[in-house]
């Protein structure tokens, strides 16, 4: 069995999903396992990763539009306040979605859909420089 590793560094320039699949692409290529399993990990408690589609952009203003509805800032329930009005919802956001994704290797390759991406989904108002830990482990 081999593995490989890598830690991509993405910057954000606030609340949005950030589309990572081409360096996965890179990452796998350099790789060379044919058949296992990647894991990529976000190293950061406030923002997340998602699969998600790639071909219609609504479907991310829609989603980016979701959650800031479900988790608005300023709610005065909040305690955590520290690192400014938009930090707590993001914690929470991320603890709606994932900060690891597990996808099956065949051929060398993630087996995506047709129609999905790797997306960071950010939920803070700040640029931040954030990583994902890639790992793949296969033949």
């Amino acid at each position: 069995m081999r593995q490989n590793s890598e830690t991509l560094e993405i910057s954000t320039s606030g609340p949005g999903l950030y589309d990572f699949t081409r360096e996965v692409g890179r990452f796998m290529a350099a790789a060379r396992i044919e058949d296992g399993l990647l894991t990529a990990f976000c190293r950061h408690t406030s923002c997340s990763l998602l699969i998600q589609e790639n071909a219609d952009p609504d479907v991310q203003t829609d989603l980016q539009t979701f959650f800031a509805r479900l988790v608005p800032e300023g709610a005065d329930w909040v305690l955590h306040t520290t690192e400014g009005p938009d930090d707590m919802p993001a914690h929470i956001k991320a603890a709606l979605t994932q900060t690891s994704l597990s996808i099956p290797i065949v051929g060398g390759r993630p087996v995506l859909g047709t129609w999905q991406g790797l997306y960071l989904f950010e939920h803070r108002r700040h640029p931040h420089r954030r990583q994902v830990v890639l790992h793949a482990m296969g033949t």
